[in-house]
């Protein structure tokens, strides 16, 4: 079985999909965390917000490179047994 090389294509939907969650992830935690919403008083939970929306972010990444990975290795492995027979 030969070695193949790691495919670069797998990072770009992994981040712009982390990037998406994360953003979310920020977004609904900041706006829950409102203190009031019938007053002007703007006070979120900043801190909270961004740990949320890191880990989203990092959690999203590693989940969907995982998964694509394994789905390119399944597709080459297939198309690798259907050229020998």
């Amino acid at each position: 079985m030969s070695r193949r090389r790691p495919n670069p294509w797998i990072a770009i939907p992994a981040v712009a999909m982390g990037l998406l969650v994360g953003y979310l992830g920020w977004l609904v935690t900041d706006r829950s965390c409102r203190l009031d919403a019938s007053t002007a008083i703007d006070a979120g939970c900043p801190v909270t917000a961004v740990i949320v929306g890191a880990v989203s972010l990092a959690g999203t990444i590693i989940g969907i490179a995982i998964v694509l990975s394994l789905v390119y290795r399944s597709i080459a492995e297939y198309r690798e047994r259907n050229q020998r027979s």
